[in-house]
């Protein structure tokens, strides 16, 4: 695996966190309403674990894969 993909991998997800926290932030501004903000968080793992673990796993598979032969 090429450190790379990796960095990007670590930037993109800082983003996507990024944008969760500004997102509940901007949803908490002067209310109370934990169903929006939990909503916000779930779809915040599930766009992580899509976008970052599924390629790096991947990734890491195939390179695991190449050491065993």
């Amino acid at each position: 695996m090429k450190k790379t993909n990796v960095g990007y991998l670590i930037i993109a997800s800082a983003i996507i966190w990024g944008a969760v926290i500004v997102g509940c932030s901007y949803k908490l501004k002067g209310t109370e309403c934990y169903e929006a903000i939990s909503n916000i968080l779930f779809a915040g793992v599930i766009m992580h674990f899509l976008l970052i673990w599924a390629p790096l796993g991947s990734q890491l598979r195939k390179k695991k894969e190449g050491e065993v032969k």
